[in-house]
């Protein structure tokens, strides 16, 4: 890097970031990776998995020497109402069948720079990027607080916040309800303990979703996740709910807790971290312009989640991919504008990034008409249906499951589920 020239600057060495950096070293392009924060990963909140097929494209078999936490090797749903729960789940062989693991965000970036590095990437942290550097009316680098770098193309891969991109015209400022506040905690448990209250051993790891309980009737999903020998429990809740409603995030957290299904999983543990983090989950919609001359925007700061598969480093670390493959053909073009640039947009179409979450773009608003129904009717249907089936109190089934049927349509249950189910199945197979 001679004279502070480069040919690309990475603004985030987040899972974007740190995807695109090691895909350009790998092609011998010179490439800058900054980062804010002391080491990467140090400012980084995640309290869930990171997806293997994905993550292998970028580091191949990386299980074999990452930091990992646990393999998952089953996902559970709980749906609560104020005492009683209803829970599903789904388990799948360990061996061979590497679908997600949990991760220490902090060790895990720190590990993947540590390859982008390795691969000829330069890395400087402690860098805060002030605002790009514009002059003769084009993008030709970054200034910081200490020093001006050039380069002939930037990549944005700063967060959701992405100040730099609102810089540039590319980005406006973000709706309350296109954001969601995610909280959560890290609790400590002996391994055993933990195994044995999650029914899996050795490195197995359990993925939890929670509707329900004192998260029903708002836009809200809480989960729990394991690590080695923590677990990772919190929520994610619409910004502009919890503000509309006065709601204090760790009141909630709390509430959720204590739920008498919850507890039963992370009673007597230490609590050892806390932390919040603003996920952009506004879908398809809210997706801002991602490139112009001499400049892309990846992952969150790309507003690139699919909450409503709880999706989201698995996008980000495919869209850094691809960003950094189009500066490759940018560069041995020796042309950055905005037309050539533009085949990012168009590559990301062709992939489950753009693809997944064209399929859902009405699908949050869809939900939160039927929120009610979702987050409270629900759970209590399911916890009332079960005890019925289970039970054995002389009254005879005939006409429990009459009494029950009826509350059903009268609750407006079918009218509710069906068209929700429908659609989503519509959109799927129009595709």
């Amino acid at each position: 890097m001679e004279n502070n020239k480069i040919d690309v600057i990475i603004i985030g060495a987040g899972p974007a970031g740190v995807s695109a950096a090691i895909t350009l070293a790998r092609a011998g392009k010179e490439v800058l990776l900054t980062d804010r924060a002391d080491f990467a990963g140090e400012k980084n909140i995640f309290g869930g998995t990171i997806y293997a097929k994905q993550t292998a494209e970028i580091f191949p078999n990386f299980w074999e020497t990452a930091p990992l936490e646990r393999s998952i090797t089953e996902q559970k749903i709980f749906l609560l109402t104020d005492y009683n729960s209803t829970q599903f789940g789904y388990k799948y062989a360990s061996k061979g069948a590497y679908k997600a693991f949990t991760v220490n965000r902090s060790k895990w970036d720190r590990w993947c720079v540590e390859q982008a590095i390795k691969e000829g990437a330069y890395f400087a942290p402690k860098t805060l990027v002030k605002e790009l550097l514009i002059e003769n009316g084009k993008i030709s680098g970054i200034i910081t607080e200490q020093e001006k770098y050039y380069s002939n193309m930037v990549i944005i891969a700063d967060g959701v916040n992405s100040l730099l991109a609102k810089q540039i015209g590319l980005r406006n400022e973000i709706k309350d309800k296109d954001v969601s506040l995610s909280v959560k905690e890290v609790i400590k448990l002996p391994k055993e303990r933990l195994e044995d209250r999650f029914n899996i051993e050795n490195e197995e790891g359990c993925a939890c979703k929670i509707l329900g309980g004192p998260l029903k009737n708002i836009m809200a999903l809480g989960f729990m996740y394991t690590n080695k020998e923590t677990v990772s429990i919190g929520f994610s809740a619409s910004l502009d709910e919890l503000k509309k409603n006065n709601i204090s995030p760790y009141e909630l957290l709390e509430d959720l807790k204590e739920h008498p299904t919850i507890v039963q999983y992370i009673k007597d543990g230490k609590l050892i971290e806390y932390s919040a983090h603003l996920i952009p989950e506004g879908g398809y919609n809210s997706i801002p312009k991602l490139y112009d001359n001499r400049v892309l925007i990846a992952g969150d700061a790309a507003m690139l989640v699919n909450n409503i598969h709880f999706e989201g480093t698995n996008l980000a670390m495919l869209s850094g991919k691809i960003a950094a493959e189009t500066a490759i053909e940018a560069i041995n073009l020796g042309d950055y504008s905005a037309s050539v640039l533009s085949r990012y947009y168009k590559k990301l179409k062709d992939t489950i990034v753009l693809k997944d979450l064209e399929t859902h773009k009405n699908t949050i608003d869809k939900i939160r008409k039927n929120i009610n129904t979702i987050t409270s009717l629900y759970p209590e249907l399911a916890c009332e249906f079960f005890d019925l089936l289970t039970s054995a109190d002389g009254i005879p089934k005939q006409e429990k499951y009459r009494k029950f049927l009826n509350k059903f349509i009268k609750s407006k249950g079918i009218s509710a589920s069906i068209p929700l189910a429908v659609f989503a199945m519509e959109k799927c197979l129009k595709k």
